[in-house]
């Protein structure tokens, strides 16, 4: 049975109720993260010898050495030449997709010279090595592949490591079919903590990487923060969210499988849906009980809607706009007439889904902008994965005799104020009267 929450913006306390059902801890505890840092100080120490024994112990293997875990170049290429032709259509086209957005992220190097010729820049370069973490097993995400190996690759880096467990010895087609349309370079099967220590600080047979992203469950996570600082990673991620902002005028079915859309994945998702019109959401409310029943997550779906989802009657559509930012979500869905000319209401979320006819799911899978987006009402201050995040940036500085001139004074002051001697006479000594006189 679904009892969803009903939440009304003029009830005095509604901001309270709200912060209360956006409210949610990491279950990572103390227990986790003592594991997660034993784990990681082992494959320091041991490299490739404690692959091979956690991934006996953990996912129910009894492989001998490292080679077993390399997946070759060819395991890949038969994956993909096994797959149905509709499910290699499919994702060929996705993969096309997202390549063709995320080129038009990428940002360039420039330069400029001011009058005096100094010459002043950034330089644009690709990161050396990333690692991707594929979820495996019975979860099998060849959509996250793409979505995290294609923007590096269009970053233009050298080299991308792959690690996916394959508990029972069952690695996933779609996953490997995915990894060769992406480029993916080395594949590993091996997972969780172990998996992430490897990236980080690299064995005798898995390269070091540079930064490390992908998603996994709260060990991987776990393990993500801890090694953070030694290598880069793309984010901490929470429950997957949708919120949906709706008129009234959109089919109540369509919109209650949108918000299914979210709560299937796991417990812990959270989908909520904004209104002015009270009707409407009995209306939603009612398609959901309905359609609940003929879904076959439908005990992951009842659990998250009864637990993290709401139904909200707001005065307007101001007011939606209003929660919306207030809630900053993953997803967020405008299901309203002229959705562009409510745009420039949008302050916070990782992805905008405008108009009745864009279901969040196209976002997840082909529409081409990156599923990878910040949980937990951090789009008020990040962004959703892409071309940058692959990318370094940095400052080119060039001073031309008399730029050195102009600048040196500056500095020599500035520094001379911090009590800073040295970085004071160093700039002090290019300046021309300086000069001159030496």
């Amino acid at each position: 049975m679904l009892e969803i929450k009903r939440l009304n913006s003029l009830e005095p306390d509604f901001w309270h109720q709200l912060d209360a059902l956006l409210a949610w801890e990491s279950v990572s505890d103390e227990q986790v993260s003592f594991a997660v840092r034993d784990i990681i100080q082992t494959v320091r120490q041991q490299g490739d010898q404690a692959l091979v024994d956690y991934t006996n112990r953990f996912d129910r293997r009894d492989v001998i050495s490292i080679d077993d875990l390399i997946v070759p170049p060819e395991r890949l290429q038969q994956a993909l030449n096994s797959l149905e032709k509709n499910q290699r259509v499919s994702l060929e086209q996705a993969a096309t997709r997202v390549r063709d957005y995320h080129l038009r992220q990428k940002q360039e190097s420039w330069q400029y010279t001011e009058a005096d010729g100094t010459v002043l820049g950034q330089q644009i370069t690709p990161l050396d090595r990333a690692g991707l973490y594929v979820p495996g097993g019975k979860a099998a995400y060849p959509s996250s592949v793409l979505m995290n190996a294609i923007p590096a690759k269009v970053a233009g880096v050298n080299e991308i490591i792959m690690v996916v467990p394959a508990p029972d010895n069952l690695l996933n087609n779609m996953v490997l079919a995915a990894a060769a349309i992406a480029g993916v370079d080395k594949v590993f099967s091996i997972g969780g903590a172990q998996a992430v220590a490897a990236m980080a600080y690299g064995t005798q047979s898995v390269p070091r990487v540079d930064k490390i992203v992908g998603p996994g469950n709260i060990y991987v996570a776990t393990a993500k923060s801890m090694v953070f600082g030694a290598v880069g990673i793309d984010m901490i991620a929470g429950p997957s969210e949708i919120l949906v902002i709706c008129d009234g005028e959109t089919d109540p079915e369509w919109i209650a499988m949108d918000l299914f859309s979210q709560a299937e994945h796991d417990e812990q998702a959270q989908a909520i849906l904004v209104s002015p019109n009270a009707e409407f959401l009995d209306a939603v409310q009612n398609s959901m009980s309905e359609l609940v029943q003929q879904m076959p997550r439908s005990d992951i779906i009842r659990t998250s809607i009864n637990q993290r989802g709401a139904l909200i009657h707001v005065e307007s559509l101001e007011q939606a706009f209003e929660v919306a930012n207030y809630v900053a979500p993953e997803h967020l869905e405008l299901s309203i007439d002229e959705p562009k000319q409510w745009l420039p209401k949008v302050k916070h979320a990782g992805a905008i889904f405008m108009g009745r006819y864009t279901a969040e799911a196209l976002g997840d899978y082909c529409a081409g902008p990156n599923h990878v987006l910040p949980t937990s009402r951090t789009a008020r201050f990040s962004s959703p994965l892409g071309v940058y995040d692959f990318q370094k940036r940095s400052s080119i500085i060039m001073c031309s005799e008399e730029g050195a001139d102009k600048l040196g004074q500056i500095a020599s002051t500035l520094a001379h104020s911090e009590g800073l001697t040295a970085h004071a006479r160093s700039a002090e000594f290019r300046i021309v009267q300086n000069l001159l006189e030496s």
